[in-house]
């Protein structure tokens, strides 16, 4: 792209990406479509994991009365999560073990791959003292740690790492949003990559999976609403 010579080639690098102006080269092969079929798989459950989590996002708007669609959603999105975690996992493995068809793809720009491990972290982090939340109860809100004056409790640790996760999710969205887009809309290279229905049909798995939790999640947690001082009942 123009005008990006001046820049730093890791900042050069995200922007070219970012827009869609370059695009890493997968190759594909047969059966699963090697990174090819890995890339697209992690894209789709990229862009369920944005709804989701925007949805999760709207909720705090009115969370006395949005409650319940929290909990279930927040409680969706932990297998979401874990098997784009583990696609994602998958593709650094290969490349380090050193993969020939991986290594041909190469690495994402460096300093989405910085970014990379922060956004999981995060994500477990923020899914996880949401989901704590739920059998401590009343509990939550009390302190069990003062930090300069500042009292600590789980709920505090919820709060937290949501905070730190909306900053560097948001820098790894800008970053990932249009390729993510691109490839779950198959407009990048224009050919087949094998294994669709199997990706189909793990895509259709985790969110069989993750609806199940969000309901086992929501049906388990009605004592938490009283306690915190929430409202809103499914």
């Amino acid at each position: 792209m123009r005008g990006l010579e001046s820049l730093p080639t890791p900042v050069a690098e995200v922007i070219t990406t970012a827009t869609g102006a370059e695009h890493r080269h997968d190759p594909v092969r047969p059966r699963t479509g090697g990174p090819a079929g890995n890339a697209r798989l992690t894209a789709w459950l990229g862009v369920l994991l944005l709804i989701a989590f925007l949805v999760e996002g709207v909720t705090l708007i009115s969370l006395n009365r949005l409650v319940s669609v929290h909990i279930f959603v927040g409680a969706l999105l932990v297998p979401l999560a874990l098997v784009k975690t583990a696609t994602t996992a998958w593709r650094m493995l290969r490349y380090y073990a050193g993969n020939a068809d991986y290594r041909q793809a190469g690495p994402p720009p460096l300093l989405l791959r910085v970014l990379g491990p922060l956004v999981v972290l995060t994500s477990l982090a923020v899914l996880g003292t949401g989901l704590a939340l739920l059998p401590l109860g009343e509990s939550s809100r009390q302190p069990f740690l003062t930090v300069a004056g500042f009292a600590i409790g789980a709920f505090t640790l919820h709060q937290g790492a949501f905070a730190v996760w909306l900053v560097i999710t948001s820098l790894h969205t800008l970053g990932r949003l249009v390729p993510a887009l691109m490839l779950a809309g198959n407009r990048v290279g224009g050919v087949t990559v094998p294994g669709g229905a199997g990706r189909l049909s793990l895509l259709a798995l985790t969110l069989g999976a993750a609806v199940v939790t969000g309901i086992v999640v929501l049906s388990v947690s009605g004592s938490y609403w009283g306690s915190a001082g929430f409202d809103a009942h499914p």
